[in-house]
């Protein structure tokens, strides 16, 4: 019963202060963006929070069960974009605006804005759908089985709803410093007592599972690529990032936040992986759909209770984190660079802040109806990493690396990059298996980037006002 206290405690805390920060929110700019006003060692918390989600716990956990640590390959890709990131973190704060579709709009035109939009919807709806599926995971192992996963679901996703929808970004980012305080204490202080509870390094080492190859575990060159190249993506051009540097104070605290970012980001995904390797050398016999699980077995029955209940509230803190995030981001797409965008340019900041917390709780809705496309936490995360690396990302980093991307080159290359995933992620779920045995981020990368090129060197090079703010 501890770890079921400890988490209604968590929990009794995050929405308390939810609940009194969302009387602070009056506006648009306090919903979307905390009034720009959200300094570097706030912005480093809030991304790290929202950067390590249960994508980290329960993929992590997957791959290192077959794998080991060479599935770092795949958390390595993040760390790669997020380095370039620093270069471009004062220029998006420099254009001030709340969305990743506003650059595109600026950038190339309305199409490539809504196309964008559309493709963060598909993939961040998908991201949440998983934060539903381990927090139900999570409810499950805490009541020894007394609860169901599929009964424990629902109860995730209503109160990631609510509370996402009490104080947007402003309640967002604050509590996301305590969530960042609790994830850092709650790893680095479990893996020493993990090590010595698994029998040592060399107890471990003999008990993981066979690897083939020393530095690809069991993987194919192919599929360490398919996990390294849709991270990296996705790093690149993560609109919750965007987000959270037009929410800076100034460029500089924009900039800052970055190298906090990935020292933090690096050193949490060695240790999340040291507790994945060591547990699977614990737990095992493990089906495919349920290896995730291993970090949370970790913290349930591999640690002393205390240290178990803090580990399982540093998950419940990324799970949380993670989906309020990518809940807001589609819906702030939705009602900034839609209604506002195409219907409604005069909608009042009290319309968009009322009708943003309705669009949360439909999008809540759908990422709960999307659990059953992907069982498997692994494929989910993939899938939704491709479709909007692939979708997005080409197009948005031409915006602050590339003069010459057309207006139309750079509209044609999102649709490309999301019609291509979706295709081939159905064409999977169909076959059972991906066409030929290539994972989606290859022809859906590959058509991404060559409409951007072919199409860019075709058209008449833009004019110096679409590309100059970006680039100079």
């Amino acid at each position: 019963m501890v770890f079921i206290y400890t988490i209604i405690g968590y929990l009794v805390v995050l929405l308390t202060l939810g609940i009194v920060l969302s009387f602070r929110v009056k506006s648009q700019e306090g919903f979307m963006v905390a009034n720009r006003q959200l300094t570097a060692p706030v912005l480093v918390a809030t991304l790290l929070a929202t950067w390590i989600g249960s994508g980290d716990v329960f993929s992590v956990s997957d791959l290192s069960y077959y794998h080991g640590y060479s599935s770092l390959i795949g958390s390595a890709g993040g760390w790669v974009g997020i380095l370039v990131v620093y270069f471009i973190a004062a220029r998006v704060r420099r254009f001030g605006q709340f969305t990743a579709p506003d650059i595109l709009e600026a950038r190339y035109n309305q199409y490539a804005r809504l196309l964008a939009t559309i493709t963060t919807i598909i993939a961040y709806v998908t991201i949440v759908s998983y934060q539903f599926r381990g927090g139900g995971w999570v409810i499950n192992i805490i009541s020894e089985g007394r609860i169901a996963t599929e009964t424990a679901i629902p109860i995730v996703a209503v109160f990631v709803v609510l509370y996402t929808l009490l104080a947007g970004m402003l309640s967002l980012a604050y509590i996301d410093v305590i969530n960042g305080v609790m994830i850092l204490g709650g790893v680095f202080l479990s893996v020493p007592f993990l090590i010595n509870n698994a029998g040592g390094i060399a107890n471990i080492a003999q008990n993981v599972t066979p690897r083939a190859h020393s530095f690809l575990g069991n993987m194919t060159w192919i599929e360490a690529l398919g996990y390294f190249i849709p991270t990296l993506l996705l790093a690149l051009g993560n609109g919750n990032m965007y987000q959270r540097f037009f929410s800076a104070k100034n460029e500089n605290e924009a900039r800052k936040s970055v190298i906090g970012w990935i020292i933090g980001v690096i050193l949490i995904g060695v240790a999340l992986q040291t507790l994945a390797v060591a547990g699977s050398s614990m737990f095992k016999g493990l089906g495919e759909n349920e290896a995730g699980r291993i970090i949370l077995l970790v913290a349930h029955d591999g640690l002393p209770v205390i240290v178990g209940c803090i580990l399982m509230a540093s998950i419940v803190a990324i799970i949380i984190s993670t989906a309020n995030s990518f809940l807001l981001v589609p819906a702030t797409n939705i009602m900034r660079d839609i209604v506002q965008r195409f219907f409604k340019p005069d909608i009042t900041d009290k319309s968009i802040v009322f009708w943003s917390r309705i669009v949360v709780v439909i999008l809540g809705i759908c990422a709960y109806l999307l659990l059953s496309f992907f069982p498997r936490v692994l494929s989910a995360a993939y899938a939704a990493y491709t479709v909007y690396g692939a979708g997005i990302t080409p197009a948005l980093i031409a915006t602050f690396f590339w003069k010459r991307a057309t207006p139309k080159a750079g509209t044609i290359s999102i649709a490309a990059g999301m019609v291509v995933t979706i295709g081939w992620e159905i064409a999977r779920k169909v076959m059972g298996e991906f066409p030929m045995g290539i994972p989606a981020i290859y022809p859906a990368l590959i058509c991404s980037v060559l409409c951007l090129v072919i199409i860019s060197y075709l058209d008449d090079p833009p004019d110096e006002e679409k590309w100059k703010p970006f680039i100079s």
